[in-house]
């Protein structure tokens, strides 16, 4: 059994999450997770919502409210919307806890005391009419390296080079379309280039990472700067420096604060677990494997950042060091990073009105067809456009038309002729019988093999692919006409055999379905548990309550259910009732008037703020952006 973490990019909580969000952190990172748990794996997720930086202030004041109570109002939403979704995290908590903002704190003295971390000054942005710093995402220009326009203040996606604000030929921000005021602060950096060989070492040490990742992660140390991780701001974690602390204007920025959200979510499920040390077995261990998913605006935290914040800590840097009272903490295995979800090739943006909701869509459809259809045609590799034409199509010709129906041929077959799964002698079974139980035994190698390379794609498609094989079957054999009973339930055997086999691989994509159709053939246990949402009290601050996804995700009766179960004759079958919903072909047309009406809106309201001076773009995160 092998210790598997997965770490699943922290939502920015400014808003509820949308489609193209869940395309690239959530659904896959729990496929991966359900899939390692059903081969024996202890697993450990964990995230939750990215809470300080400047775009929850923003938000807050154009609302007259203060940055908690934008945080505590999307923190639930999002937190909702990610159960709903059936996201099976074993924590997913916030950045505003008290835990989190002590274990921030350890790794700054730490990398402090090793020597990374140091005080120096910079040219910061200042927002004219706010007197507040801009975040470095807030800053839009055009790139000096490549001319490339529409360049952040920390990243040109053209041309990859990491960038300072004021390295920016015409910069904007993107909260108001002001020039930016560039003055000198004192601020603390973590010295990247310190770290770069150590990161770089570790980065060629790498294998099976998805091509565009590594050869990106790669490119970032052609030219490495320190970075400051302090901001004059009042919404953050304090930093722990005398003359600092107690600083009200200066605090922590919150892309150096939220990848530590990795560590300090696993303390925090420790804790809560009854075992404060517990944590320990995914972190401190050298054989533990630690998985991070997230957009691919989000690599450069994931392959540089946060690895960096780890080496410092760990003191294994140019500089020396040792580790601190949270011992030798692992690098990530790997850096799983996805594309984006596009609507007519523009990349969905809460915004610019181009976006579909979490809780919207899951209103109107079923989870499953949902996370169908991120698993099928989502972007794993490539940006991936999202059509309510392809969402019905999958949804109706792939799930109900192809493994929905087969579920209830199967099912009604056995309901009409036996009643129950038959006992059958193995006399009774032909070679067509025995091929279709040898393609779907095989089916658990070579899916379970593209779900350990993070080919999702290829790995429901072998899936889908197995199921036409049994209708084939079922249409070949046609037991419909079948008069012997032996050969009758022979056929019948297998054809439910070879759908609970189905029903096991699918179960990490389709949790919901594939639990429900276990139960239907008389399954024992469960093979797809589901998140719940619990009030917890804060375990550091006093009258902080919160909301948490966790589970308890124990699976079925065996330790390692990723493998055939044999059905078991005598097991009655009841009648089948469908389980999943046809789309009506209209739904298309609705959802697209729906589309354009909101966009008509949102145009209308940022035409109008334009005119008044006033936020015209920008709600952005720092985990993921948009």
């Amino acid at each position: 059994m092998t210790n598997i973490l997965v770490s699943v990019a922290w939502p920015y909580a400014n808003g509820p999450r949308h489609i193209g969000h869940v395309a690239g952190f959530g659904v896959p990172s729990d496929i991966f997770a359900r899939y390692e748990r059903m081969k024996g794996n202890d697993v450990l997720m964990v995230s939750g919502t990215d809470e300080h930086g400047t775009p929850i202030l923003v938000e807050a004041d154009k609302e007259g409210v203060s940055p908690q109570d934008i945080a505590d109002r999307y923190n639930r939403v999002i937190a909702e919307d990610l159960r709903d979704l059936g996201l099976s995290y074993d924590l997913f908590t916030r950045t505003t806890t008290g835990n989190h903002e002590k274990i921030v704190q350890d790794m700054f003295r730490q990398c402090l005391k090793n020597g990374y971390i140091y005080k120096g000054t910079q040219q910061v942005a200042i927002s004219p009419s706010t007197g507040r710093t801009l975040p470095d995402r807030y800053i839009e220009g055009t790139c000096p390296i490549c001319g490339a326009e529409g360049a952040r203040g920390d990243q040109c996606d053209a041309c990859g080079n990491e960038l300072d604000p004021a390295d920016l030929l015409d910069p904007k921000s993107k909260i108001n379309g002001e020039t930016p005021i560039f003055k000198t602060a004192e601020h603390y950096f973590l010295d990247l280039p310190a770290l770069a060989d150590a990161n770089l070492a570790w980065l060629n040490s790498r294998t099976g990472w998805r091509a565009n990742v590594i050869n990106f992660s790669k490119g970032l140390f052609r030219e490495v700067k320190p970075r400051a991780i302090t901001r004059d701001i009042d919404w953050g974690v304090p930093v722990p420096v005398d003359g600092w602390i107690d600083n009200p204007n200066k605090r922590l920025y919150v892309w150096f604060d939220a990848v530590i959200g990795y560590l300090s979510a696993s303390i925090e499920w420790a804790r809560r677990s009854g075992d404060p040390e517990a944590w320990r077995k995914w972190w401190n261990n050298p054989e533990s494997l630690a998985y991070y998913f997230m957009g691919k605006d989000n690599i450069t935290f994931h392959s540089q950042i946060w690895p960096s914040e780890i080496l410092a800590y760990d003191g294994k840097g140019s500089k020396g060091g040792e580790p601190g009272d949270l011992g030798e903490l692992n690098l990530p295995e790997q850096v799983v990073s996805s594309a984006y979800m596009t609507a007519k090739g523009r990349k969905f943006s809460s915004s610019r009105g181009i976006v579909i909701y979490v809780r919207d869509i899951l209103s109107r459809y079923q989870v499953d067809a949902v996370r169908y259809y991120i698993a099928a045609a989502g972007p794993e590799k490539q940006d991936a456009d999202f059509t309510w034409a392809e969402f019905v199509r999958h949804n109706n010709e792939e799930l109900v038309a192809g493994w929905g129906n087969l579920v209830n041929r199967v099912a009604n077959l056995l309901f009409k002729n036996f009643g129950e799964i038959p006992a059958v002698p193995e006399s009774a079974f032909g070679q067509i019988d025995r091929d279709l139980l040898a393609a779907t035994l095989q089916g658990f190698d070579t899916v379970g093999e593209n779900l350990e390379k993070q080919n999702q794609h290829a790995a429901i498609s072998e899936v889908m692919r197995l199921v036409g094989l049994t209708n084939k079957y079922i249409s070949d054999t046609e037991p419909w006409k079948i008069e012997n009973r032996e050969r009758l339930a022979a056929v019948l055997f297998t054809a439910a055999q070879a759908v609970n086999d189905l029903d096991i691989m699918f179960a990490p994509f389709l949790p919901h379905s594939s639990q429900k159709i276990h139960e239907a053939l008389g399954g024992a246990g469960v093979i797809a548990p589901l998140p719940r949402l619990e009030e917890v009290d804060d375990l550091d601050k006093a009258g902080f309550r919160y909301p948490i996804i966790t589970g308890s995700y124990v699976l079925g009766e065996t330790v390692a259910p990723w493998r055939r179960e044999d059905i078991v004759p005598g097991t009655p079958i009841a009648k089948p009732t469908p389980v999943f919903a046809k789309i009506p072909r209209e739904a298309v047309q609705k959802e697209i008037d729906r589309f354009k009406t909101d966009l008509r809106k949102k145009e209308a309201e940022r035409t109008r703020k334009a005119a008044c001076g006033a936020r015209t773009d920008g709600s952005a995160a720092s985990s993921d952006e948009d």
